[in-house]
């Protein structure tokens, strides 16, 4: 009896209308935060962290189109924005700071990276870890 390969629990969508983006996005992320069984705190968080991306990702990329790269399970969920035009995934970054309550993602998410091209954001799930 062999065991079963574990289900991979990740989506790549690329969207080319900003509108779309936040509403599939967001639909996206809790499909696969419902699947790795996310507590529903940390998926208002994920939602907030769509939002952010959703808002402000279009005007950081070279040709209008959003690429993001979505990885959950039961430890937690990961977006990776990009690729990006030199410098977009700081901007990105600098870009989600709100008068009077800071970056967003740097207040709900546990790790926000710049790698290159890209934007790396991680929520953890588990509360030993989670903020």
């Amino acid at each position: 009896m062999s065991a079963e390969p574990p289900t991979v629990n990740e989506a790549t969508l690329t969207v080319r209308r900003a509108e779309l983006l936040g509403p599939v996005l967001g639909r996206v992320v809790g499909m696969l935060a419902a699947r790795a069984q996310c507590p529903i705190d940390r998926l208002d968080d994920a939602l907030l962290l769509t939002d952010a991306v959703a808002a402000h990702a279009p005007g950081h990329t070279a040709n209008g189109r959003v690429t993001v790269h979505v990885h959950a399970e039961p430890e937690g969920l990961s977006l990776r924005i990009g690729p990006l035009p030199a410098e977009g995934a700081q901007a990105l970054v600098d870009a989600a700071s709100l008068p009077g309550i800071g970056n967003v993602f740097q207040r709900v998410a546990d790790d926000v990276r710049t790698d290159g091209s890209e934007l790396l954001l991680h929520l953890a799930f588990r509360s030993d870890t989670s903020h």
